[in-house]
């Protein structure tokens, strides 16, 4: 009943944000044709919903038929460069653009079944620690790593400032497992290499990803540090970089172009 309760909640609440978004996708000027045709859609919908949920093999969880199914799902059929995130993927997603996230600081990553410690970042709490490359996590905070995949792993180990991650490790030459008990903190990531020369007169710098807020001011932090000034010619590899933030695209193109002209226009 709590299930059934529960999802009646979820689809009125769906009709409401897609009611919303007609009206700014219209301009809010919705025609009852268009209305009518919406409310017609929705309703089909809510019975398929309805008929999934009495007639499936298994109980229908509604946060994973309609977040994970149904929304993802209609976005891609109307635009395949539009994603749904639910609460924890946004701050994922937020931590990424600030150039920062909270954890212990270290890359892992699948090898077989194993999720494997490939390098603790210098300075970081892992690093303090002891944790090595090469070790296997076998364990966080008691929770078995076994059927887990490294992104799930990587999400155990991440957490708030300030608390712990008691983290079980096997390590070769080591007979027993290892507990390290770590305290998370900030860590940072550059999304810009360091600037070098290439020669005299010819910089290089590697700009990742523009998923930072910071990625412009690095940049100019990093070619000032060289010596701007002595700057003849610049090679700006923006190789296998996957995009981020238009407004740091944006602050990066300004840095070469002239004061007012246009970088790139959109609606």
């Amino acid at each position: 009943m709590a299930a059934r309760l529960r999802s009646h909640f979820l689809v009125p609440l769906l009709v409401a944000l897609c009611s919303i978004g007609a009206g700014i996708l219209g301009g809010g000027r919705v025609s009852a044709a268009a209305d009518d045709e919406t409310s017609q859609s929705l309703k089909s919908f809510t019975q398929v919903y309805d008929l999934v949920e009495r007639n499936f093999a298994d109980p229908v969880k509604p946060d994973k038929a309609i977040y994970n199914g149904a929304i993802p799902e209609m976005l891609r059929t109307l635009d395949p460069h539009s994603h749904f995130l639910d609460p924890k993927e946004y701050a994922s997603n937020r931590e990424d653009q600030r150039g920062h996230y909270f954890g212990i600081g270290m890359m892992v990553a699948q090898h077989g079944t194993k999720t494997v410690v490939t390098a603790p970042f210098a300075g970081s709490p892992a690093y303090k620690a002891g944790l090595r490359t090469g070790d296997v996590i076998l364990e966080v905070n008691d929770k078995r790593t076994d059927n887990l995949g490294v992104g799930e792993v990587a999400d155990l180990l991440r957490g708030p400032r300030g608390t712990h991650a008691q983290v079980t490790i096997g390590r070769v030459g080591s007979d027993k497992p290892l507990t390290f008990n770590v305290i998370r903190d900030a860590i940072p990531r550059s999304s810009v290499s360091d600037a070098f020369w290439l020669r005299p007169g010819i910089a290089y710098i590697e700009v990742k990803t523009f998923n930072d807020e910071n990625t412009s001011k690095e940049m100019e932090d990093k070619l000032k540090k060289l010596g701007e000034k002595d700057i003849k010619g610049l090679v700006l590899d923006l190789r296998e970089n996957p995009g981020g933030l238009l407004t740091e695209g944006i602050e990066v193109a300004g840095h070469f172009l002239k004061k007012n002209q246009l970088v790139v226009s959109h609606r």
